[in-house]
């Protein structure tokens, strides 16, 4: 599961982090505003949730870790590279990309209307930030299948490349 990736599949490990440590929970039935959850990550208080029952299945639980995770990575990118990976979601939706790297991403994706990109609205933005996140959970999981990965491999490609040119795939700040 470590180790080189072909292409288009998972690289399996994270780089290096540094940061304030982040507290980690178990919790039974999280929810946030839309319903059930498999976690959740609490910025301000650098604290993970996670629902118990990831204990039983490791690779769900190291996919949906690395998830919340990236969601501080997210907030310490800063907005040239926030928007740089927006503009790479634009491309992608030009080009008619369908599918994407999890749940939280797709369904925030197939919600978007003709608008929402344009003026970066708050179902965009929502939208950007669950799609990197689960963008990294595939590419630093070491889950190489999942049945959420239904975005096509050559879009995977391109996101990869965004990793690593952004230099997120070399050191992370959280």
């Amino acid at each position: 599961m470590f180790g080189r990736a072909k292409r288009g599949e998972s690289k399996g490990h994270l780089p290096p982090i540094q940061g304030e440590p982040v507290k980690l929970e178990m919790r039974r039935g999280l929810f946030d505003r839309h319903g059930e959850v498999h976690a959740g990550a609490f910025i301000r208080e650098r604290r993970i949730a996670f629902d118990a029952e990831l204990a039983a299945d490791p690779q769900e639980f190291a996919r949906v870790f690395v998830h919340e995770l990236f969601h501080f990575v997210w907030l310490r990118l800063g907005n040239p590279r926030r928007w740089s990976y927006e503009s790479l979601l634009r491309e992608e939706l030009g080009r008619g990309a369908r599918g994407e790297l999890g749940w939280s991403a797709e369904w925030r994706k197939r919600a978007l209307g003709p608008r929402e990109a344009a003026s970066r609205t708050r179902l965009w933005r929502e939208y950007a930030c669950e799609s990197f996140c689960d963008t990294a959970a595939w590419n630093f999981s070491g889950v190489a299948a999942h049945g959420e990965y239904t975005l096509a491999r050559r879009y995977r490609e391109r996101r990869r490349q965004w990793f690593e040119e952004s230099g997120v795939s070399k050191r992370i700040s959280i």
